[in-house]
């Protein structure tokens, strides 16, 4: 009898490196522009459009589970900062770096609302602003966080700086954390001074998930 484990292992370990580099490749693309086509990703990430259409029959397939993949990375560094007990300035302050340099908040807004969601990407959603609202609470109660920011705030704020891209070896990450640092510094308790109008509010970025 033919050995055809091997073979077939191989063609799965082609199969798992193409979805990673399929997924990269969506997560620079869509962050820079969530309208960008199919084949853009294809061809950022070295694979044929038959390929990616293989793995994901849709847009809308892919979109969503690089939105899955975004929800999760994010959650993941928010209880990396709640486990943490350090410095409560320190900590938040690396937990947005983290999240800044994956990217995986911004992306997940940017794509909302350009797919229909599924019950476990709304529960992964819930569960991320969840977290979210914890690590804020935490600094604010630990006095590291001016008291007048919101959530939603630093929500927004990320995203701002997540859409800055350059031509060049770091895309702009050397700007991106340029900026955050002088972002860093108005946000951390008490503040110069009150800030002007309302807060961001919570139902209106839950809003963006609908579809278009």
């Amino acid at each position: 009898m033919r050995n055809t484990e091997g073979p077939l292992s191989g063609r799965r370990r082609e199969a798992a490196r193409n979805d990673v580099e399929i997924l990269d490749a969506a997560r620079e693309v869509f962050l820079a522009d969530p309208n960008a086509p199919v084949a853009a990703v294809a061809t950022r990430a070295g694979v044929g459009i038959s390929a990616l259409y293989r793995r994901y029959a849709s847009k809308e397939d892919l979109v969503r589970e690089l939105s899955r993949d975004g929800l999760v990375r994010y959650s993941g560094e928010l209880e990396r900062a709640l486990a943490d007990d350090g410095d409560p300035w320190t900590v938040y302050a690396d937990c947005l770096t983290r999240i800044l340099d994956g990217g995986s908040q911004a992306l997940a807004q940017r794509l909302a609302g350009t797919f229909t969601p599924t019950a476990d990407l709304t529960e992964l959603a819930k569960r991320a602003g969840a977290l979210a609202s914890a690590v804020h609470d935490r600094a604010q109660r630990d006095q590291a966080l001016r008291a007048d920011v919101s959530s939603g705030d630093i929500v927004l704020l990320l995203e701002t700086l997540s859409s800055m891209t350059l031509p060049g070896d770091d895309g702009g990450r050397a700007l991106r954390h340029r900026y955050l640092a002088l972002l860093l510094e108005a946000l951390r308790a008490p503040g110069a001074g009150p800030l002007p109008g309302p807060a961001a509010d919570p139902a209106e970025l839950a809003a963006r998930w609908s579809r278009n």
